[in-house]
């Protein structure tokens, strides 16, 4: 049994036992390669969640009717990145453990890789889509295995070849996309390709994480490293609503850093795709 937390996303605020989806944030960003401060994301998204609406005039539901739990933000240890990273696992774990679907909130991109190991244990045969600006598919980074800029290649080691299938990808070293295209499957600039790529995985268990510096910069200032060329907010919001339509298992959203758009709009942005991924899944 988990606690309920004192300050809640907007609407998530149902008894833990009767909830489906559990809400977490993951407030981690110790390897990130440009500008810090992913680690305040869940938090300010909290607070500012309640700028929002909890109907979804999109989807034509309401957050007040949808079972979500949110279980808080997760004590990690920054100066160590295994640590972090197992303690997510655990947390996941528990999630899990429990018959619900994890939804973290991050954070850096890396701590995906703590919720993916426990979820490819639960789930033989995991999927993984990936929206994101990068490839993040390098075998390291400055020598470190354990970076934001190799959490796919650290996934790829625990799912296999064709069971990752990126997004929106426009940055990565050119090794990088060379090695994807023996091992992944990267649909580059924009959505391309979703509606048939979820055909495919039908029926199968699915792990989803959003970088939402999949966004153009110009929507979505926000972030540790931006990336000029991405997609509107509204063909973000219709490939999570497509995406959605499958088996999703476990889920995040991450690299939202509110420090750099004092106007708030960023983490808008985030909280809105936030309540809609929510909702989808409800």
């Amino acid at each position: 049994m988990l606690k309920k937390n004192v300050e809640t996303f907007l609407g998530c605020d149902c008894g833990y036992e009767e909830s489906e989806t559990v809400v977490f944030g993951a407030p981690f960003d110790s390897t990130t390669s440009f500008r810090p401060g992913a680690r305040f994301a869940s938090s300010t998204m909290r607070s500012e969640s309640f700028g929002l609406e909890t109907y979804s005039p999109y989807q034509n539901k309401d957050l007040a009717d949808a079972h979500v739990f949110d279980g808080g933000d997760l004590e990690l240890c920054f100066g160590d990145t295994a640590l972090a990273l197992g303690a997510i696992e655990n947390f996941t774990e528990r999630i899990l453990d429990g018959k619900k679907r994890p939804c973290m909130i991050g954070g850096e991109h890396l701590v995906t890789l703590g919720a993916v190991r426990a979820v490819a244990k639960r789930f033989p045969g995991l999927y993984v889509i990936h929206f994101d600006a990068h490839t993040d598919l390098r075998d390291d980074y400055l020598g470190a295995k354990l970076s934001h800029a190799c959490v796919l290649r650290r996934v790829w080691e625990l799912v296999g070849d064709g069971h990752i299938h990126q997004f929106g990808i426009r940055s990565g070293d050119r090794s990088e996309f060379l090695w994807g295209q023996s091992h992944v499957c990267t649909h580059k600039f924009n959505f391309n390709g979703l509606s048939e790529t979820v055909q495919k995985l039908k029926g199968k268990p699915v792990y989803f994480t959003i970088d939402l510096d999949v966004l153009d910069p110009s929507v979505f200032p926000g972030t540790g490293t931006p990336e000029a060329g991405g997609v509107s907010f509204a063909e973000l919001l219709n490939a999570v609503l497509t995406v959605c339509g499958l088996n999703i298992v476990g889920c995040d959203l991450v690299e939202l850093s509110p420090v750099y758009d004092q106007s708030g709009c960023s983490t808008a942005a985030a909280c809105k795709v936030l309540r809609e991924l929510l909702l989808a899944l409800s």
